[in-house]
């Protein structure tokens, strides 16, 4: 088995794009800054809470 991208479970998870520079959109669980452009509409996560939100809701099997 090898490790890839494909080796977890997802349902469809769409990413939002990457800014490119500041104004970065803030994290709607912490505030902190995402890596995620201001201007984009939706739910934004910052690398921590987006790797907590994905051990969380990780498939185990």
């Amino acid at each position: 088995m090898t490790d890839t991208d494909n080796d977890y479970c997802l349902i469809d998870v769409t990413r939002p794009p990457e800014a490119d520079g500041p104004p970065y959109a803030a994290c709607v669980l912490c505030q902190e800054p995402t890596e995620h452009p201001e201007s984009y509409k939706g739910i934004t996560l910052c690398p921590v809470c987006e790797w907590r939100e994905a051990e969380r809701t990780s498939c185990s099997g």
